[in-house]
């Protein structure tokens, strides 16, 4: 049985967010049939044969129950036909867009198996095919929901063709790239994927997850799954400190970059490290033209949920304020267990001018939505 716990000091009846940009909602499948009329035969025929090979050394079981298709959903998300939550736009459209009048939602799909694909081939037929159902599924019927593109970063030809085929499709507003990869994301050998997508207007969007067939932590598989979720702060920081420190903005200064689903707290602690190391170690890094803070202030951008909760609801503004309000934008993770609701995510109210910023302003500016 479900139960919905609500703090009643919560109910701020001054305090509307409707109207926000969701900038995370998962649409899902509900079969791998239904990316075949985006397949060519070939792909069809592997699909049904031969199937996925993901990097993952767990073969064709996720990493922790967590993350099996259906699990850790929330329960009243599932249609009654029985197949997945976020399948039915019907029901997306009832508990998400209608309920809080969202202007837009992101979708960032979870699905596919591209992103982790041993054959890559068949993983780039598989993002374009993730990238059209996108859109005859969910833009085009709700042209509130936004799409990501789908890339294949092993297979630089076929990624940067997609990213090129997609720029001006106001449909699509971001490229997507899973977080964890088979080499830190600031290596030479992705350059000219992110080079493309900044040329295409297109940010870049870190959402948590993916799998590069290493352990998620550097001391190996952690044995619970509460311990890999926290390992996604991990993570989110390589990634920072790798795209930082290589020079990627120095050789790309268009580049922008969203983490997603990663919390946010822990960002002001790198940057200090950050800065602090770059004093004393900066010849190593001759490209790099000013502090690490001032890159990662100018570049990224964070999404709140899961957002931290602090035991003194009031060190979340001093940490707000530390970031930038300007740099932080409202998700749910529909249709996830753990999503959050727009009216209760802060545990404590926030000045009214970074509320617009949060739940809406800031998104609307970075995808330049109308």
């Amino acid at each position: 049985m479900n139960v919905t716990l609500r703090d009643p000091r919560l109910d701020r009846p001054g305090q509307s967010h409707l109207g926000f940009v969701d900038c995370d909602v998962h649409p899902m499948v509900k079969s791998g049939a239904d990316f075949d009329p985006f397949l060519a035969a070939r792909w069809i025929e592997h699909r049904k044969t031969i199937g996925g090979r993901s990097r993952q050394g767990l073969a064709r079981a996720a990493t922790y129950p967590r993350m099996s298709p259906g699990v850790g959903q929330r329960m009243d998300a599932w249609p009654k036909d029985g197949s997945l939550p976020g399948s039915d736009l019907g029901l997306l459209r009832e508990q998400l867009l209608d309920l809080f009048d969202v202007s837009h939602g992101l979708l960032a799909p979870l699905v596919g198996g591209h992103t982790a694909e041993r054959n890559v081939d068949f993983a780039a037929a598989m993002a374009t095919a993730v990238n059209e159902w996108q859109l005859a599924r969910f833009c085009v019927p709700e042209p509130r929901l936004k799409a990501a593109v789908q890339i294949t970063m092993e297979h630089e030809q076929s990624a940067i063709a997609e990213i090129e085929h997609r720029a001006g499709d106001r449909r699509f507003v971001q490229t997507n790239i899973p977080p964890r990869g088979i080499e830190p994301l600031g290596r030479h050998r992705y350059r000219r994927i992110l080079a493309a997508s900044a040329a295409a207007g297109l940010p870049i969007s870190l959402h948590l997850g993916g799998t590069s067939g290493h352990p998620s932590t550097g001391g190996g598989w952690p044995s619970f799954y509460h311990e890999e979720h926290p390992s996604y702060v991990q993570t989110m920081q390589t990634l920072v400190t790798s795209l930082v420190c290589e020079g990627v903005f120095e050789e790309i200064p268009d580049l922008k970059v969203v983490l997603v689903e990663g919390g946010f707290a822990w960002l002001p602690a790198l940057c200090w490290r950050l800065d602090k190391h770059w004093k004393r170690l900066k010849a190593e890094v001759p490209s790099l033209t000013k502090a690490p803070s001032e890159y990662i202030r100018e570049h990224f951008w964070v999404t709140t949920q899961p957002i931290e909760e602090p035991e003194r609801p009031a060190d979340m503004l001093s940490l707000i304020e530390w970031i930038g309000p300007d740099r932080i934008m409202f998700s749910t993770d529909y249709p996830h267990w753990d999503q959050d609701d727009p009216r209760y995510a802060f545990k404590v109210k926030l000045p009214d001018d970074w509320s617009r910023m949060i739940y809406r302003d800031n998104a609307k500016a970075l995808y330049h939505l109308a």
